[in-house]
């Protein structure tokens, strides 16, 4: 069973009009406000499903300008770069030389994580406490462990997109106009708090697909962990981010799934193609790996029926316009990979580079990257043939490889995927364990955690003295391409510019170390009369 994401605000207004004054008097008879709407424990349950609504808001269309965090998060780092030649600007985080403070994506992630996320966390958290409803202490702290939890998610988006930010912890009922900066390590300890009172409260058993848990909390928490580690050079963190990761590690609630389940476990694949198959992503489908995942399975209880999450259409290459060597078309539109329209190309270090020597690497089967192409139109002379690589094709936005966990079920949603799409699952908590190991010095139980993650791949192990973070950044583009917000991850661990540079044949040539950071938007400098809203070095 899924969430059901519904409205359920309501006005209702009285006007009474005073004849003997000649004046229109407005009283208000009965509205909705923050005072009157959470009055019972129904009402903060519909809080909660509305953040969950502002959650998924950030990777489907729901942004300005249809922005995602399928394309911002991921173009222009180490393993996108623009794919649709006719869809490359102004909006899209990949030529870095245009951006500016007035740059919408800026402005969408900053709206989003204040007027979605934080200001409807804080209504919920600062009513939570209201006396006249009749609830148990466990039934009060679950529900503001909830709302903490994604507080505590939008400030580490927040953060690692802007730096230090504004913190607002209270409700904001009138104008105000003096924000001020907090530092990033201001901002991760206030997640750090948030995380931890979450995790104390958060049932380990999710109600329905898609709910927090403490192992979501726990996740996020080693991260932040990790975080605080290196912003303020006390290893104890490390240890503690080590701690958190293993209370997911070690419940009996999650494993790394090794054999085939679900929807096409009898068609040929691999356990790491089922993973992503549509209804085999949420643990009501036998998938014990996933920890989080947001819910979009169309025409399900709790799916969506608009903006999709746009995973294939943005990131599967033109296929279907290619022509055959007769200058006919080749190719027909198929039901599991839709019609893509190529709007991302990754680059060449994630289809080639990242592999290796190691190229019988699961993640790296046919079942999971689609490099071998067939043509598929009966009409075509070819139909059957594998196509063949001319140097006249367009081998960035027509033809290209394709990462097969984008697929889906397209028989009733058109050129849209609705599955369901994964934020946490144990494989990065495996990673983000191994992580903290390696900035504590120890290497070989770094390269213990990576290696569970590479056996269940069928990959070589590693030796504990290759272990670096470039490694652990290269494993968790094997391991979690598409899946991860890049941009995010580079910028936490400050290899934003470096790896941009060295991967990314477009944005490489425009991008600077000021660019690690997005600018703070414009607007929002312009409206905080009565303090300085500091910008970001570059813009």
């Amino acid at each position: 069973m899924k969430i059901i994401y519904k409205s359920f605000f309501f006005y209702i207004s009285a006007l009474l009009l005073v004849s003997c004054s000649d004046v229109l008097d407005e009283k208000p008879l009965s509205f909705l406000s923050p005072e009157n709407a959470y009055e019972n424990k129904d009402a903060f349950e519909n809080g909660l499903i509305a953040l969950h609504k502002f959650a998924r808001d950030e990777v489907d269309n729901s942004l300005k300008n249809g922005l995602n965090m399928n394309w911002e998060m991921v173009l222009g780092t180490d393993q996108a770069h623009i794919g649709e030649k006719y869809n490359a600007g102004p909006e899209r985080f990949w030529d870095y030389s245009v951006i500016t403070s007035f740059y919408s994506g800026s402005q969408s992630y900053w709206d989003w994580g204040y007027k979605k996320m934080i200001s409807n966390a804080n209504t919920i958290i600062n009513r939570v406490d209201n006396p006249n409803i009749q609830w148990t202490e466990v039934e009060r702290n679950a529900v503001k462990a909830e709302a903490l939890f994604f507080r505590a998610y939008a400030y580490n988006v927040l953060v690692n997109l802007f730096g230090g930010v504004p913190i607002v912890i209270e409700e904001v009922a009138a104008p105000k106009l003096d924000f001020v900066r907090a530092s990033r390590l201001e901002v991760l300890q206030q997640e750090q708090s948030d995380l931890e009172f979450a995790i104390e409260w958060l049932p380990t058993d999710e109600k329905v697909d898609g709910r927090i848990t403490k192992g979501a909390a726990n996740h996020l928490l080693s991260e932040v962990y990790i975080s605080i580690g290196l912003e303020s050079n006390d290893e104890s963190f490390y240890q503690k981010a080590i701690e958190a990761a293993s209370r997911v590690i070690d419940s009996p609630k999650y494993r790394l799934m090794t054999e085939r389940f679900g929807q096409k476990k009898d068609q040929p694949g691999n356990v790491l193609s089922d993973l992503f198959w549509d209804y085999n992503i949420n643990r009501s489908a036998g998938n014990e790996e996933t920890i989080w995942a947001l819910q979009f399975e169309y025409n399900t209880p709790g799916g969506k029926e608009s903006n999709p999450t746009n995973w294939m259409r943005a990131w599967g290459c033109r296929y279907w316009d290619l022509k055959d060597p007769d200058g006919k078309s080749g190719m027909q539109i198929c039901d599991s990979i839709g019609r893509p329209v190529g709007w991302i190309r990754p680059t060449n270090y994630v289809f080639y580079d990242v592999w290796g020597e190691d190229w019988n690497d699961m993640r790296n089967s046919s079942y999971n990257i689609r490099r071998d192409w067939y043509w598929n139109n009966p009409e075509s002379t070819y139909f059957g043939q594998k196509v063949e690589i001319t140097a006249d094709m367009d081998t960035v936005w027509i033809i290209a490889p394709m990462l097969r966990k984008l697929e889906g079920d397209f028989a009733s949603t058109g050129n849209n995927p609705f599955k369901d799409d994964p934020v946490m699952r144990l494989a990065e908590t495996y990673l983000l364990r191994a992580e903290a190991y390696m900035w504590k010095g120890d290497l070989v139980n770094a390269a213990k955690d990576i290696n569970v993650v590479r056996g269940r791949a069928h990959a070589k192990p590693i030796e504990p003295s290759l272990v670096n973070i470039d490694y652990i950044l290269d494993e968790r583009t094997r391991e979690l391409v598409v899946e991860e917000p890049r941009r995010r991850t580079l910028v936490r661990v400050g290899k934003m510019y470096e790896r941009t540079i060295k991967y990314n044949p477009l944005s490489g040539q425009t991008i600077k170390p000021f660019n690690e950071l997005w600018p703070i938007p414009q607007s929002a400098i312009d409206a905080n009369l009565e303090a300085e809203l500091v910008q970001n070095p570059g813009y």
